[in-house]
């Protein structure tokens, strides 16, 4: 049966739709790096929902192209945060990556135990509850954005961007 009303449509839209704006990230630091949790998912103004992509092997047969499932494929997770005067996320994510690879002697922790640690984003209803919950699991930074710095950045506060590099990923749902 078509939806052909506006009534029909609102009916359908469960709860309001999702919005965008509520959410929760949650980047747990590991041991070495010591970092805020709290400071830091309050900091967070943006992420993603996770994607994901299997990719496809092509196999010749007879003149035809056979297409099968292949492996799947995690792209990066960048998330966007607002600087604070103690560059206190920041700080941490440069320590967590001068730990993985040292600046000056191009070392660092060789256990991924030691360096990688799973994260969380929270999907919240308009009520504040959670909805949705995906898991990043083995996750660590890969990239930290510069800041940009000028004389015509008034009324405007810092940000970066963190890109994390996972495992894999799990999704929860939580209603």
């Amino acid at each position: 049966m078509a939806i052909l009303r506006v009534d029909d449509f609102k009916g359908k839209l469960t709860g309001g739709g999702a919005r965008p704006n509520l959410f929760e990230v949650n980047i747990t630091f590991p041991g070495f790096v010591g970092g805020d949790l709290e400071l830091t998912n309050f900091m967070c103004k943006g992420a993603q929902l996770p994607g994901s992509t299997v990719g496809v092997v092509t196999v010749p047969f007879r003149g035809r192209q056979v297409k099968l499932a292949g492996d799947r494929v995690f792209e990066p997770w960048t998330v966007t945060v607002i600087n604070d005067t103690n560059f206190a996320v920041r700080n941490a994510m440069e320590v967590w990556m001068d730990g993985i690879n040292s600046h000056s002697q191009n070392s660092g922790f060789t256990s991924p135990t030691v360096y990688q640690t799973d994260m969380t984003v929270h999907q919240l209803d308009q009520d504040g509850s959670i909805i949705k919950k995906y898991t990043f699991n083995g996750a660590f930074p890969t990239a930290v954005t510069p800041i940009d710095l000028s004389y015509d950045a008034n009324d405007q506060v810092e940000e970066f961007q963190v890109t994390f590099e996972f495992q894999y990923w799990v999704s929860d749902t939580t209603t």
